[in-house]
C-alpha cells in the first residue's frame, strides 16, 4: 500500500492544488519562465485586448508626482511601468519608475523593450528597498501569484512613505448573471488558447485556476486593513471581472 504523505503544515494554493510555500514559488517561477516570450501576446488574445483598457484605467487612477518614486511589483515585462512612465512624461513630470519581478526571464524580455526603466529582480515578500522610500506602489494581476500575500502587503506598507499610495489591480468575482459564461471561458477556453498560442496548456490552466482560488474583494480589503492601510477601498469594472483596491500609509 502506498504511503499517504503527511498534510502540509502550511498550504498555499497553486491553482486549485495545495502545495508548500517553496513549491508554490518554484512552480509559479517555472510557469512564467515558460511563457515569458509570449506573455504579452497571450494577454491580448485571452482578454480580447480588454486588459489594455483595464490597465489604462488603473494607471490613470494613480497620482502624478514631480520627482516621485513609483514601484511596480510583479511587473513582468514592464507594460504597467511603461504606461506610468509615459503618462508622467505626457504631463511633464519627472519621476523614477522601477519594475520589480521575481522572474529573470520576464525581466530579460522587459529590459530589452524598455531599457529606460529601472529593473530589480526580487520577491514581493522581501523587497531590497529601504523603509519609507516609495511614493506609489502598484501591483497588477500579480498578487494572486505571490505565495505569502500578507507578507507582500506588509512589504508594500513598509517601503511606502507616509502618505504613499498602494494600488492593486486583480481579477475578481463576476456578477451572477455572467458566472456560467465566465467560468466556461476562463476554465475551458483560456487553457486551449494557451495550448494553441503559447504551446503551454498547463501554464494557462494554472493561470485560470489561480483566478478562482484568489481572495474575494472583501477578503483582500480586510487583509490590507490588517497590515495597516488606511482609507482602503475597492471598485470594480467589466461586471466584476477585475477590481482595483487602493489604500494609503498615513
Amino acid at each position: 500500500m502506498a504511503k499517504v504523505p503527511p498534510p502540509l503544515k502550511e498550504a498555499y494554493d497553486f491553482g486549485l492544488k495545495k502545495v508548500s510555500a517553496s513549491e508554490k514559488t518554484q512552480k509559479v517561477t517555472s510557469v512564467f519562465e515558460r511563457v515569458a516570450s509570449r506573455y504579452d501576446l497571450m494577454n491580448d488574445v485571452m482578454s480580447l485586448g480588454i486588459h489594455r483598457l483595464w490597465k489604462k484605467w488603473f494607471v490613470e487612477s494613480l497620482p502624478l508626482l514631480q520627482d516621485g518614486v513609483y514601484l511596480d511589483v510583479a511587473g513582468g515585462t514592464g507594460d504597467i511601468a511603461q504606461a506610468i512612465f509615459e503618462r508622467l512624461n505626457h504631463f511633464g513630470f519627472k519621476a523614477q519608475v522601477t519594475v520589480s519581478d521575481i522572474n529573470p526571464a520576464m525581466i530579460d524580455v522587459g529590459q530589452k523593450r524598455y531599457p529606460h526603466l529601472s529593473w530589480v529582480c526580487s520577491n514581493a515578500e522581501d523587497l531590497p528597498l529601504k523603509d519609507n522610500s516609495i511614493d506609489v506602489y502598484t501591483i497588477a494581476f500579480g498578487l494572486r501569484n505571490v505565495t505569502r500575500r500578507e507578507k507582500a502587503l506588509q512589504e508594500a506598507y513598509r517601503v511606502l512613505r507616509p502618505g504613499g499610495k498602494f494600488a492593486c489591480l486583480e481579477f475578481s468575482q463576476v456578477l451572477p448573471p455572467f458566472q456560467k459564461l465566465y467560468d466556461f471561458y476562463v476554465f475551458r477556453i483560456i487553457p486551449k488558447m494557451g495550448e494553441w498560442v503559447a504551446q503551454d496548456k498547463e501554464a494557462y490552466q494554472y493561470l485560470s485556476e489561480s483566478i478562482q482560488a484568489f481572495l474575494t474583494r472583501e477578503e483582500l480589503l480586510e487583509l490590507m486593513r490588517k497590515v495597516g492601510f488606511e482609507r482602503a477601498r475597492y471598485e470594480t469594472i467589466t461586471g466584476g471581472i477585475v477590481a482595483l483596491h487602493v489604500g494609503y500609509k498615513l
